[in-house]
């Protein structure tokens, strides 16, 4: 029995891969419309968010099953009753921000805040999203503001959201809203100036397209703002995993524990437990030692 040259078993299990490929998108294509379409069926209002939308914005397509649905908090129980009434199995997975839907081996994400517990769906969030179509649905999308918003706080050790943030900036400051973006962050100026600023080393031929006004008004309150005298950690809003030790050894005050930040202890807590199972995040003896 003569084995097959080497040429025809490449291109077989190219075909086989491509077969299997195209299979798993359908699958998932006819999940995310039937997702949609049950929450339209029961009127529960939501917007498409995630990789999605970082690709309508900034043309980056970004491989990834995952598929965020933003809704706000108060429609957020309407939403898993009508999923769970189309057949899905639901969980509040996390109670101060996301909520998740399945049906088999695929799920959707409800997403209400950001998992800092800040950032919150509100109505603005609907006012100024963009129309879209998706799968042949009417839909509406998050406004590239609320999205810079969203990913400027996701810092963790594998996980930095600045590249999708870059990646919008470079496609579309032009058309930003800048006054509401940086009302956005209100308090937190600091981390939109930090991208700002990374922007202008990333593309450092664009740097023309971030309005002179908004960095030069970032820049003012750097230099007018007094040194704080709070001894707070504000990392933990950036990472869950890596400020443990400011707050757990060191005595720092948990930023997440502010009026402003939708956590209570147990929120934390719980956020927390979620990746103890990660070999590299300090046990809580570590952390005491």
């Amino acid at each position: 029995m003569h084995a097959w040259p080497a040429w025809v078993a490449l291109c077989w299990v190219m075909t086989v891969t491509r077969a299997a490929a195209s299979k798993t998108k359908r699958r998932l294509n006819d999940f995310y419309l039937r997702s949609m379409a049950a929450l339209q069926d029961a009127d529960v209002p939501f917007l498409i968010g995630g990789a999605y939308v970082v690709e309508v914005y900034s043309g980056v397509s970004r491989r990834s099953k995952d598929f965020d649905l933003y809704v706000r908090p108060r429609h957020i129980h309407a939403a898993m009753d009508a999923l769970a009434r189309a057949g899905y199995k639901t969980e509040m997975t996390f109670p101060h921000w996301l909520a998740k839907a399945g049906l088999g081996r695929d799920y959707i994400d409800l997403i209400f805040r950001a998992g800092n517990g800040l950032c919150e769906v509100d109505d603005s969030w609907f006012e100024r999203a963009r129309d879209d179509e998706l799968l042949g649905l009417h839909v509406k999308v998050s406004a590239p503001e609320e999205m810079i918003w969203m990913k400027a706080f996701i810092m963790e050790r594998e996980r930095f959201d600045g590249a999708d943030i870059a990646h919008i900036l470079v496609s579309c400051a032009d058309k930003l809203d800048w006054p509401h973006l940086v009302r956005r962050f209100g308090p937190d100026w600091r981390v939109l100036l930090s991208h700002l600023v990374l922007f202008g080393y990333i593309y450092p031929g664009e740097q023309g397209r971030i309005p002179r006004s908004v960095i030069d008004g970032l820049i003012d309150r750097l230099r007018k703002e007094s040194p704080g005298q709070e001894h707070v950690c504000r990392g933990t809003l950036l990472s869950r995993k890596q400020y443990l030790v400011d707050v757990r050894k060191w005595g720092f005050h948990d930023a997440r524990l502010e009026k402003r930040v939708h956590m209570d202890s147990e929120d934390i807590a719980q956020w927390t437990r979620a990746i103890a199972k990660d070999e590299k995040e300090p046990t809580e003896a570590a952390l005491k030692q």
